[in-house]
């Protein structure tokens, strides 16, 4: 999907005329004095008296007290009288000199006099003119509607340019549907909801979700941030409430959407302002204007938030935002889908398989999958290529989690052994646990923060078993006990693993009821503090023996974890060792790879699990040649039809022709 280009604000065409205007009298008036002084070269009146006594002037004219005159050179002079001289006249005449006068008009000497104060009154009606428009300084824009119009029409992006939230799409139809017929709904009394709330992670498309609506609708769109509400000066915000209201009630069908609403709809009495701060007056305004709306004005407005937790009652109740809708990340299927709208427009190479992208990123927003294909068009482009291939997505997958690769980075022989041993006990101790994801690849390359990495294929899930989360922890210590196995010692590499696996097993005892000793109660409880804002505290509400209990379960989940993956690793050493050489050797080993040299390793009673796994990756091997094949055969066909249309046009030209 493209994004729409940003255009320069453009001034009013009335201020452009007028502008035009100005300028134009000011360039001729400047002109005409120049003119009047490159003609004439100013002498003195006696030095006029002396050149007419001389028979040296040929013309003289009169304009008030100024007198120009033209010499037998035909040279043009001017003077000024310095009093009145009644015989000058005469003496003209005597000397046959041409006499002239022109007449000052008083109008235009008006007009000079004042013609600064005129054009300093024109400059600044026109700087307040744009001030009140909301440019340059904004001493007269405070109450004004910031909300931005997008024009029926302008608003390119559709249903089409959103993927991945199928759900929430069935849901903003109906939206769309009364937009473009309202009739149909009003006749049977149906009243469609007043406010549509999108909720959801930054990232997941809840912006572009109004876009595409009023896209689709092809009605006007007004968007404005919550944050553009709230001012310093009181009242301000409540304004500001009105005349958006008031101007999305003139363009009627439209939508006006509000980003971030939880800036200006949060709890109220939650603040350190009591109950009279510019954040409640600016809340209070918007539920009235939303609970007065008329169900024949036909605007509709869309909010969304990442928040909802903290936004006020009176905001969510039916007959505002009447309506909810979850925005959540995209599962495998629709990142797949995700994946093909933002590389619709993309030269792709034949064997980059969507679907492999979509399994390795687990987790990814809308916006992380666009960001992910970006990098990668940036990568191809940086190395030359005509198309984006899938080692560029994997490089680019790799750079937007891990961070760009640091290559001229300098490491020891040691720490290159370490991070090995490492990484390979994380693979190893995954490829014989039957719950935790098959391997994806294993990198030594360090990256951001880390000296290496070891990717999964990863599956989306709902619901998480005792069994999957205790395999998941020993697959996370294992880099540890690796450690353990080979050096017997241990290193500060794995830090970021124990945290996590500390993190899990306290999320298994305190929330998710999966200790014996303590059994299923949620022991974390959330605390708010009022005045301090919501949720901004959370106390665990237990007893000190309790706590004793959690701390005693939490370190003997983690030892029964380590335990195995020691155990594991022990048993398999020289397996160990030899994928440890390989990886130190070529510094990245894809999953196939890995299991083509495990297979010796591997006892008769582990072979179910093991083959289960390789399975998985035979199946991510069809699917890239099945997607070659198919992208190949779509060239072919390519190629077909326009050879097809050359010869047809070609004998059409030799019909022509005879």
């Amino acid at each position: 999907m493209q994004t729409p280009k940003k255009q320069l604000p453009k001034m009013k065409k009335s201020h452009s005329i007028t502008f035009w205007i100005v300028l134009l009298l000011i360039t001729v008036i400047m002109f005409q004095f120049s003119k009047n002084t490159a003609k004439a070269t100013e002498k003195t009146y006696s030095e006029f008296k002396q050149l007419v006594t001389s028979g040296q002037v040929l013309h003289v004219n009169f304009d008030g007290k100024n007198i120009g005159f033209t010499t037998i050179e035909n040279k043009k002079l001017t003077s000024r009288l310095p009093f009145e001289d009644p015989q000058l006249v005469t003496e003209l005449e005597k000397a046959n000199i041409a006499v002239s006068a022109h007449k000052p008009s008083k109008w235009f000497g008006f007009f000079i006099n004042f013609l600064p104060f005129i054009i300093f009154i024109g400059i600044w009606v026109f700087l307040m003119r744009g001030m009140r428009g909301g440019g340059g300084s904004a001493a007269f824009s405070f109450g004004k509607n910031k909300a931005k119009l997008s024009i029926s029409g302008k608003t390119k992006i559709t249903f089409t340019d959103v993927a991945g939230v199928d759900e929430a799409k069935e849901e903003l139809e109906e939206i769309v549907e009364f937009l473009k017929n309202p009739k149909k709904f009003q006749k049977l009394g149906g009243r469609i909801p007043r406010g549509v709330l999108l909720l959801g992670r930054p990232g997941t498309g809840k912006t572009l979700l109004a876009k595409a609506v009023a896209g689709e609708a092809k009605v006007p769109f007004y968007s404005i941030s919550g944050s553009d509400f709230v001012e310093m000066f009181v009242g301000v915000g409540a304004s500001r409430v009105r005349n958006m209201f008031a101007d999305a009630k003139k363009n009627a069908p439209c939508i006006a959407f509000i980003d971030e609403i939880d800036a200006v709809g949060r709890h109220r009495g939650s603040g350190l302002g009591g109950g009279h701060d510019e954040r409640e007056q600016t809340l209070n305004q918007l539920l009235v204007e939303m609970d007065g709306f008329d169900p024949n004005d036909s605007v509709i407005i869309i909010a969304a938030t990442n928040r909802p937790d903290v936004l006020d009652p009176a905001l969510l109740r039916p007959g505002r935002f009447d309506r909810q809708i979850m925005v959540d990340l995209p599962d495998i299927k629709g990142r797949e889908e995700i994946l093909k709208v933002h590389t619709r427009k993309l030269p792709i190479s034949a064997g980059v398989v969507l679907n492999i992208i979509a399994r390795v990123t687990p987790g990814f927003s809308g916006a992380d999958l666009a960001n992910l294909v970006n990098e990668a068009a940036l990568l191809a482009a940086r190395k030359g290529k005509k198309k984006i291939e899938m080692n560029d997505f994997e490089e680019a997958k790799d750079k937007v989690t891990l961070g760009k690769a640091r290559k001229s980075r300098v490491i020891t022989e040691e720490d290159k052994k370490i991070t090995a041993v490492h990484e390979i006990g994380h693979v190893i101790c995954s490829m014989f646990l039957e719950k935790v994801e098959p391997i994806h690849k294993v990198t030594i390359i360090p990256r951001g923060f880390t000296a290496g990495a070891t990717h999964f294929l990863q599956t989306d899930k709902t619901h998480y078993l005792k069994s999957y989360m205790t395999e998941s922890l020993v697959g996370l210590l294992g880099g540890r006990a690796a450690e353990e196995v080979i050096f017997n010692d241990v290193s500060t590499g794995a830090s970021n693993d124990i945290e996590r696996a500390t993190d899990l097993a306290k999320q298994m005892v305190c929330n998710w009821g999966m200790s014996e000793k303590i059994g299923p109660i949620k022991l974390a409880q959330k605390q708010s503090q009022m005045f301090l804002g919501r949720d901004i505290s959370q106390h665990d509400n237990i007893s000190e023996e309790t706590a004793k209990i959690i701390d005693s379960e939490v370190k003997n989940i983690i030892s029964k974890a380590h335990e195995t993956a020691e155990n594991i690793l022990t048993s398999k050493r020289e397996l160990l060792e030899k994928l440890a050489d390989v990886l130190l050797e070529k510094e990245t080993i894809e999953a196939k790879e890995i299991f083509t040299i495990s297979i010796p390793f591997i006892a008769e009673n582990e072979k179910p699990i093991v083959d289960k796994k390789m399975q998985k990756i035979k199946d991510l091997d069809n699917d890239i040649k099945k997607a070659e094949r198919r992208a190949k055969a779509a060239i072919r066909r390519k190629k077909q039809a326009a050879a097809k249309k050359r010869a047809k046009a070609k004998e059409a030209e030799k019909n022509e022709t005879a």
